[in-house]
């Protein structure tokens, strides 16, 4: 019972010694897409640390403009339904910004300043 302590020890400490000697790999990924960021305003940086953890800018800034409502919805679809880990706090803010900045009012500006419907 002895050798067999002393052998999980061993085993142990060897284990330990190479896990410290491992190299650290990092992985850099390609920024968002230029066309694709989010607009700046107040929220922009909660919405960027909060939602690119599992989707870029342009899952954003693509969607339909939503009104207040709908954008509250869909982002506790993210965190009931995709399991984000977005706080009450942070997700209020989320939802504000999105309805400000991508909401209805938004997208008639946007048909003004193109000159028509897209």
């Amino acid at each position: 019972m002895k050798n067999l302590a002393q052998i999980f020890w061993l085993i142990l400490v060897l284990n330990f010694a190479a896990a410290s000697g491992a190299q650290q790999m990092s992985i850099k990924l390609p920024p968002d897409n230029a066309a694709a960021q989010v607009k700046d305003g107040s929220g922009d940086d909660t919405v960027r640390r909060n939602c690119t953890i599992c989707h870029s800018t342009d899952y954003i800034v693509t969607q339909p403009h939503l009104d207040a409502m709908h954008w509250q919805a869909e982002v506790q679809k993210m965190i009931n339904v995709y399991g984000a880990r977005i706080n009450e706090s942070d997700a209020k803010v989320i939802a504000d910004y999105l309805a400000k900045n991508y909401g209805p009012q938004e997208r008639k500006k946007e048909e003004k300043v193109g000159g028509g419907k897209r």
